[in-house]
């Protein structure tokens, strides 16, 4: 199809040394949106005990998802139309306005409006969230537009393993900083959590400064009239925010079948019925319809999404076994996830190496694939009797068949839309991902709290007659042999063999519930294979071959 109105910017063909300093500016761009999704959580102990508003503590993160996902979309229209350059200035500025008063959260004492310091803490989450929004997106559509796809491999490996590293090493330095970064200043003692936002500072100062100075304004639109869809924004934000809200309340604050929750669900589906309405036969639509017509693009999607809902039901809630099934410290359960981060990070390098090499990304797919249902084969073997280091190799095997995944479907996504279309397509792959993690997290939360709720007192029946089955409290009974000792013999029993039983009962209750959640892990797993399987296979292109698919759009004939 010619078109005739507008056309892309044209390819912005760099030095070396100027490409390297823009990837490496953009690499931590990245860095900073996805290190925060998990760097926070090691903190929360401390922030609670200091900001108090232990209810609200499910807020601090769901304001940071809530913002950063549903603004997606809007963003990669945004960059179709204006460049990413500003797109990405603004987001890093937002995020770091937000990080610097996360910080300051509660300093203070109350403020107007907004009150005391957790509730500071979860609205500046949230802008940190709608800066974050950008970051991605942009992020990966500047490597689009800067390296043609057939070379652009190499580096969205690396992007891809940046998601792996944050996943697994935001706890760790979380806790770190949690524990060892508080200081004191003329007199005021700065808690190490604080850290946990202002070490964003010096990071995206840098990153700030090259971007102006270095990196171009590529992707923007040339010509003909720049249209925001402003009332389809609109309506994905009607549509996903009580969605995402109630994924994340559901089963938690409010049960699956309460009012509210169906309220959301409903509201949610009919604010996608407008938007799907509204949309249709609109080439300027935020989300334009017409893509999901190409089957790399629809199926791409798919299977990122079902690999990001299935990840969660390993990655999220295997700490959570370590930490109560094994009686692992935290930090150590850290610790155990690197050879997840590490399989991660080789195997997003290597396909990204292997896909600029052979101009193919369907192989490198499939590979990898098979070596996550191969990874998560071996998961459905761990037990008690197994040992820490096998279970090392089995994550290390995981790791390996998700690398590829991580930005994989992004490059296929990419090289099969048009240029002009690079920006919205970018954000659809960080849009389903998004949205797979989150339900992800939803649905094996509620499996493992349904579980823990057959579990408990068929193995720890003392607990049940003592009032105390609520699944956070038995967590920490369960960690702390002092407080169960404590908690049972308020209600008589202080037979040392029955607390003893009990405390058994609970960890292998956790160790059943959570256990129970790979074979589903497993099921997913399959299902985003076989989407893979079905997933075109297409020739990446080269310089040549983009400069001709960018006159055509221009209304030019290609040579």
């Amino acid at each position: 199809m010619i078109m005739t109105v507008a056309a892309p910017a044209p390819e912005y063909r760099l030095e070396t040394g100027e490409r390297r300093l823009a990837i490496g500016a953009v690499l931590i761009v990245l860095l900073l949106s996805a290190l925060d999704q998990t760097i926070v959580s090691t903190a929360m102990p401390r922030i609670i005990a200091e900001l108090h508003g232990l209810e609200r503590i499910a807020w601090v993160g769901t304001s940071y998802l809530l913002a950063s996902t549903v603004v997606v979309p809007i963003y990669g229209k945004l960059g179709d139309l204006y460049g990413r350059r500003p797109i990405l200035v603004f987001g890093v500025v937002v995020f770091l306005i937000g990080s610097m008063l996360c910080g300051l959260a509660g300093e203070f004492g109350s403020v107007p409006i907004v009150g005391d310091g957790m509730n500071q803490l979860i609205v500046c989450r949230a802008l940190q969230g709608i800066g974050a929004g950008a970051l991605t997106t942009g992020a990966f559509a500047t490597i689009a537009d800067i390296v043609p796809p057939a070379e652009r491999g190499k580096y969205t490996g690396l992007f891809g393993a940046m998601f792996g590293f944050a996943s697994v090493a935001g706890p760790v330095i979380g806790g770190a900083l949690t524990e060892h970064a508080t200081t004191v200043l003329f007199g005021h003692v700065i808690s190490g959590w604080r850290f946990v936002f202002y070490v964003n500072l010096p990071l995206g100062a840098v990153a700030l400064w090259i971007l102006l100075n270095r990196l171009p304004n590529t992707g923007g639109q040339v010509g003909g009239e720049r249209r925001v869809d402003w009332i389809g924004s609109a309506l994905i934000l009607m549509t996903f925010v009580p969605l995402l809200l109630a994924l994340t309340w559901g089963g938690h604050a409010y049960a699956w079948g309460s009012p509210v929750i169906v309220a959301m669900l409903g509201g949610a589906v009919a604010g996608l019925a407008v938007l799907l309405l509204y949309s249709r036969n609109k080439d300027h639509a935020v989300v334009p319809l017409g893509l999901f017509a190409n089957p790399v693009f629809a199926r791409g999607n798919l299977a990122l999404f079902i690999i990001n809902v299935a990840f969660m039901g390993i990655v999220m809630f295997l700490p959570l076994y370590l930490q109560v099934a094994r009686g692992v410290t935290a930090t150590a359960s850290g610790f155990a996830l690197l050879p997840l981060m590490g399989g991660v990070l080789v195997g997003s390098v290597v396909s990204g190496r292997t896909a600029s090499k052979t101009k193919q990304y369907k192989p490198v797919l499939v590979v990898g694939g098979l070596l996550s249902l191969l990874g998560v084969g071996l998961m459905l073997q761990v037990g008690p009797e197994t040992s820490r280091n096998a279970l090392m190799l089995r994550l290390a095997v995981l790791g390996l068949g998700l690398g590829p995944a991580m930005g994989m479907f992004t490059l296929a996504i990419q090289s099969a839309v048009e240029p002009r279309r690079v920006g919205v397509a970018t954000a659809s792959a960080q849009f389903f991902r998004q949205i797979g993690s989150t339900i992800g997290v939803a649905l094996f939360g509620a499996i493992l709290t349904n579980t823990l709720t057959a579990e408990l007192p068929r193995r720890a029946p003392d607990l049940v007659r003592a009032g105390s089955v609520d699944m956070s409290h038995a967590q920490a009974l369960a960690m702390d042999p002092a407080a169960l000792k404590t908690t049972l013999a308020a209600n008589g029993v202080t037979d040392p063999d029955r607390v003893a039983r009990t405390g058994d009962g609970i960890r292998a209750s956790f160790s059943a519930a959570i256990l129970g959640l790979f074979p589903i892990s497993a099921i997913l797993f399959l299902g985003a294979f076989i989407v893979t399987l079905a997933v075109p296979g297409r020739r990446l292109r080269g310089r040549e071959e983009a400069g001709e698919m960018v006159a055509i759009e221009a209304g030019a004939p290609a040579e």
